[in-house]
């Protein structure tokens, strides 16, 4: 599979609305010589204007959430109001540890494209809440903050951007922070009970009940169709709420 069909291969919701306004001038700079979207004899103009005309909720596919994640990223990328040669070699990094060599030559040569493109970031998350399931919705959200934090430290423009797609995609204040304490460790003492949505002052027995909660919450199978590097952030949520729960039993002696 060539990394343009990886990337590009059965999209749905993302060629309407104001994403598919987006990525049909990106589609158009970067893969020119093709006539069609892998997988589809159609064009990308007729199968926009077919999405535009249809109604009601639509399956998103994991090439949907791709496409998602790299306008989510440009957002977070163009937060201080321009982009540095050293935040791309980041993504770059990143991209190439979630996605493999040659996807993320692809997402990278889309990502620069949609960076150089004006957008609201309200409109692009308004269009993913109404088409991504909660739990999906979540593990973008914890790509995000994963990126930001790759130098060690979010930048507070960065958090902002965050917070605002966090709202915009229709997140419980809950699960979000509950995402942020993971990045929290080192400056937040009571990270682990924020990582599992309690207080320092819950009894044992919340405690246990809050893990049983949240570990099934972020199951991993919740986001299976979402495609397997969602699977893989989901499964890495999973882990840090293990940990929390592993930390609180740990500073309660509870067995």
């Amino acid at each position: 599979m060539s990394a343009a069909k990886w990337l590009l291969g059965g999209l749905g919701f993302v060629l309407g609305g104001p994403i598919g306004a987006l990525i049909g001038v990106v589609i158009a700079k970067v893969f020119e010589s093709t006539a069609a979207l892998p997988g589809d004899n159609d064009s990308y103009s007729e199968r926009r204007e077919g999405a535009n005309a249809s109604s009601g909720r639509r399956t998103a596919s994991a090439s949907d959430i791709r496409v998602s994640l790299l306008v989510l990223i440009a957002c977070v990328m163009k937060a201080d109001g321009h982009v540095r040669k050293v935040e791309l070699d980041v993504v770059k990094q990143f991209l190439v540890r979630n996605y493999g060599e040659q996807g993320a030559l692809a997402a990278l040569q889309m990502l620069k494209h949609i960076l150089s493109q004006t957008f609201d970031t309200h409109e692009v998350c308004s269009q993913i809440a109404a088409n991504v399931n909660y739990s999906t919705r979540l593990e973008l959200v914890h790509f995000l903050l994963e990126l930001a934090n790759s130098d060690g430290d979010i930048a507070t423009a960065e958090k902002q951007v965050i917070d605002q797609i966090a709202y915009s995609l229709r997140l419980s204040d809950a699960d979000y922070q509950s995402l942020v304490a993971l990045y929290q460790k080192a400056q937040d003492p009571n990270w682990a009970y924020q990582a599992l949505e309690i207080t320092p002052d819950c009894t044992d027995e919340e405690v246990k009940r809050a893990y049983r909660r949240m570990a099934m919450k972020y199951h991993p199978d919740k986001v299976a169709s979402a495609g397997e590097e969602i699977r893989q952030k989901a499964t890495e949520k999973f882990r840090g709420i293990n940990e929390a729960y592993e930390s609180i039993k740990r500073q309660r002696g509870i067995v």
